[in-house]
Order: C-alpha cells, then structure tokens, then sequence
C-alpha cells in the first residue's frame, strides 16, 4: 500500500518506527476513536504530542471505560469530513502524577482542555486529586489505511441510554377531517 499524498508505503517500517501517514494524521488529530479490548469505538478529546495521543479520562472528564488499565487499544483518526484516514493498533502507557512526565505533559494536555474552569495548573491539580488517567497512545504495528475498507456500513444500533424516553404521539389541537 502506499499513501497517495506522499506516495510512501503505508505499512510499518522494519526499524519500528511510525508510517508518514500515522505521523501526518496524528499531528492534526482533535477526536481520536478508540476501542480497548474489541470494545466499542468511543470519540474521545486528545492532544498530539511528540508523536503520540495524549487523553485525558476519569470522574469530572471523559468517560473511557478500561484504557487506564489496557495495555493495548485501536486508534481510529478521521478527516475533517468525518470519513476515516487510518486505523492503527496503540501501545498504551498511563502518565503516573508523580513522574517527571506527568510534570511537562499534564499542563500541555490542559492548556488544550477547552472550556475547563480555572487554570491550566488548576485543572491538573484536579485531575491528580480526582485520580484521573492521563494516558499516552503511541504507534505499535501497523495501520489499515482507507483501502482495506469494508463493504457495509459498519453502523451499529443506539446503546442503552437512561437519557432515552419513549416517543410521544404529535399533538393535535383540532381533528383534521378528510375530504370526502
């Protein structure tokens, strides 16, 4: 395979480092849509530094159910049309508070957190009091890009939600008659 832009391979290179267009496409990236463990896609906030995700989850943040504990995940990086550029598999690291890391990386990752009360230092002395997982998705193997796409749609039906209700009936004030 090769990327129609660059007109490089899009397979991993024996060295182990990242593709052109994993590279290209982690830079620009915004919502990333991960699954842990053949789980559900779920669209979550990230931030693109030195060549990985960095995200944000836990109470008072987004909810991203097992990747604080996941060794491994599926990255899934979309244009800005919505259709997808790249799916790559991602070794996963958890960012601890007390590491020199977490020192540089946290106050990156917050300053691009919009709409967070307080500052950006604020923010991440939330995040370590509410133990919330600053993780790091790095490139591991190699992408499926656009061209191994499948025939179908892949959409799958709603998932339980307690904000779902039951659809009322129209209101009518009047009883509409037809003509005869």
């Amino acid at each position: 395979m090769t990327d129609e832009v660059t007109g490089s391979a899009t397979t991993t290179p024996a060295d182990g480092s990242t593709t052109p267009l994993v590279e290209e496409a982690i830079k620009k990236a915004a919502v990333a849509w991960v699954s842990v463990a053949g789980g559900p896609q779920l669209a979550l906030w990230c931030v693109p530094l030195d060549g990985a995700l960095y995200l944000v989850s836990g109470p008072g943040e987004q909810s991203a159910p097992g990747l604080a504990e996941a060794a491994t995940a599926q990255v899934t990086l979309r244009g800005d049309h919505g259709g997808r550029i790249v799916t790559w598999p991602a070794r996963v690291s958890r960012v601890q508070p007390d590491s020199e890391e977490w020192t540089v990386q946290a106050l990156l990752v917050a300053t691009k957190r919009l709409n967070a009360p307080g500052s950006p230092a604020e923010l991440v002395e939330r995040w370590i009091a509410a133990d919330c997982a600053l993780n790091r998705l790095t490139p591991a193997g190699t992408p499926s890009a656009g061209e191994s796409l499948p025939a179908d749609s892949l959409a799958e039906p709603p998932r339980d939600s307690p904000a779902v209700r039951a659809t009322r009936r129209p209101f009518r004030l009047h009883r509409v008659r037809r003509p005869r």
